[in-house]
């Protein structure tokens, strides 16, 4: 991959999660600013896991079918941000929800096509993933960081003109892409081996999801567990940009530790520091340094297991008429699924036995995920690392 080329794929992630770095803390803030309750927050986040169930298949198998897959992009990050733009007139009411649910399918929708789109593009060269993705977590990390002290100062109303403009960066970077070739064509005369059935796919895919589901407790609940605990919010900003960081190094160092110890074993070590860093979380939350020790594992919990997740995609799904269609159902499963029963099972946790329990259940999640994982071994060493 060329520099210029490696700038056309890094710019997309920068504006896509750069979005999400406004939209995952702070939509909350906006939803309950404007009168509403905490189910209302708790329904706009089910829509948003939502979309992610169901737009990425769907999506998926029109861009396998269509001769210019970048005309989908383009159009999916367009629609995304008229759609988001709608929240500058409905912000209460049936409509509220309305412009919630279609834009979590759209923008749901591009992102496992474009990584699709990244994978093929780095070719042989996969385990370069890291370096692009990282981007990503730039623009989180900017806009996360920043987006708290700017609505305190310009008001909660600022959230989505603030908002607007990363969606803006995202539908540019995805003109850029207009023209990149569809993937090839499937020869008819070879059959097709359904991709749900496919050797180690199944226990990928449940890895993934359970990793998700013990992400629940933190992404709905940490927050929360740090200020039960007496932290204020400097001091829970901080832990915030900790993880963000560790993350953003890791994705860059993530190709040689892809290369040197494979998926796989990269995959087992992401388990166990996740279940060790919930369980931190569980009991020592009322250390901060305890707290910025377990946020450092947000680079192997987050950043290497992606990647290595990445990785393992690529060897599964090798033919680039099948990724899309793969990165589709790993964002299904992960982030749709796993989301969805993760907020729900932290919320159970949370109701009955504090943040203790809540976080506790997360580090089972990953120990059990870490079992599944473990019986795919004979499956990675089928496949060439």
């Amino acid at each position: 991959m060329s520099p210029a080329e490696f700038r056309r794929y890094a710019l997309f992630y920068l504006g896509y999660y750069g979005a999400l770095g406004a939209y995952t803390p702070y939509i909350g803030r906006w939803v309950s600013a404007n009168g509403h309750g905490g189910y209302a927050v708790g329904a706009m986040l089910a829509l948003w896991y939502g979309g992610r169930i169901l737009a990425p298949p769907t999506w998926a198998r029109q861009v396998a079918r269509s001769p210019a897959p970048g005309h989908w992009l383009v159009a999916g990050c367009a629609v995304a941000l008229a759609v988001f733009a709608g929240f500058t007139r409905f912000d209460h009411g049936l409509m509220l929800f309305v412009v919630m649910g279609v834009f979590a399918l759209f923008f749901n929708a591009v992102m496992p096509q474009f990584e699709a789109m990244t994978l093929n593009a780095l070719g042989t060269r996969n385990h370069d993933y890291g370096k692009i993705r990282m981007w990503g977590s730039v623009g989180f990390l900017l806009v996360a960081a920043s987006y708290g002290w700017l609505l305190d100062r310009l008001g909660n109303d600022a959230f989505i003109w603030l908002t607007l403009p990363w969606l803006a960066l995202t539908a540019a970077a995805a003109w850029l892409h207009r023209a990149d070739p569809p993937s090839p064509a499937i020869d008819p005369g070879v059959a097709r081996e359904h991709l749900w059935r496919r050797p180690g796919t199944r226990r990928l895919l449940c890895t993934a999801l359970l990793m998700q589901l013990g992400f629940g407790p933190f992404y709905v609940f940490y927050t929360l567990q740090l200020q039960a605990h007496g932290h204020d919010g400097f001091a829970v900003g901080l832990l915030w940009a900790i993880g963000v960081i560790c993350e953003i190094l890791m994705f860059w160092q993530a190709p040689r530790l892809v290369q040197r110890f494979g998926a796989h074993k990269l995959m087992a070590a992401c388990l166990i520091a996740t279940a060790l860093r919930w369980t931190l979380v569980a009991f020592f939350a009322d250390s901060f340094a305890w707290m910025a020790l377990a946020q450092t594992g947000h680079a192997l919990s987050f950043a290497a297991f992606h990647a290595g997740c990445m990785r393992r995609m690529a060897e599964l799904f090798p033919a680039r008429r099948d990724m899309a269609s793969a990165q589709g159902m790993l964002y299904g499963f992960s982030g749709g699924i796993g989301g969805v029963l993760g907020a729900g099972m932290a919320a159970f946790a949370w109701q009955h036995g504090g943040g203790a329990a809540a976080f506790v259940a997360g580090a089972g999640c990953a120990l059990i995920a870490l079992c599944v994982h473990v019986a795919t071994q004979r499956f990675a060493r089928s496949v060439p690392a």
